[in-house]
């Protein structure tokens, strides 16, 4: 697990362009977090650095958006859904086989009905400016984990390890029990 922060839009773009960069076919990211908390604009940063040169929308009415760039960059919003099996309507099993990326916002709410391999990145508000954020990168399976220390040196910039919880940092131990 990784804590990040951001405080700015354009900053939270730049993690993400970060991040695309260890970028392989057939991984999934599933972005977690209030409305307005950041996950459209870390597409964007993301897509940006895929190499997708329109412009990223969210996909709440469409509820998928296909881009071109070194690779696919599937992005679908499960906000609108009515259950978790309408993801596999939607075609994702296909999208993770075709060799693309696929973002999904709101990514959490579905999670049971994917592959239990991707990177799931929690958004939250902070304390301190407006545009400010707190990321949490949870690698699920083998793919994202052995990237773990990959991920930490492309966001060394954003590291916040004050920012997580004690629990995180100086689990109980044995003898020293929560």
């Amino acid at each position: 697990m990784i804590w990040a922060r951001t405080t700015s839009v354009d900053d939270t773009r730049g993690l993400a362009a970060a991040l695309a960069e260890l970028a392989r076919p057939g991984d999934l990211l599933l972005l977690a977090g209030d409305l307005g908390a950041g996950k459209t604009a870390f597409t964007q940063g993301f897509g940006a650095a895929l190499g997708v040169d329109e412009r990223i929308t969210s996909p709440t009415f469409t509820l998928v958006n296909n881009y071109e760039g070194r690779l696919e960059l599937n992005h679908l919003d499960a906000y609108r859904l009515e259950s978790v099996n309408e993801v596999l309507d939607l075609g994702v099993p296909e999208m993770l086989d075709d060799g693309g990326v696929t973002v999904i916002e709101w990514g959490d709410v579905v999670a049971p009905a994917l592959p239990a391999d991707y990177l799931e990145v929690r958004f939250s508000f902070t304390d301190g400016a407006d545009d400010e954020r707190l990321l949490e990168l949870v690698p699920v399976g083998g793919r994202w984990m052995a990237r773990t220390r990959a991920m930490a040196a492309a966001l060394a910039l954003w590291i916040h390890e004050a920012d997580a919880p004690a629990s995180v940092l100086d689990p109980p131990t044995p003898e020293d029990p929560a």
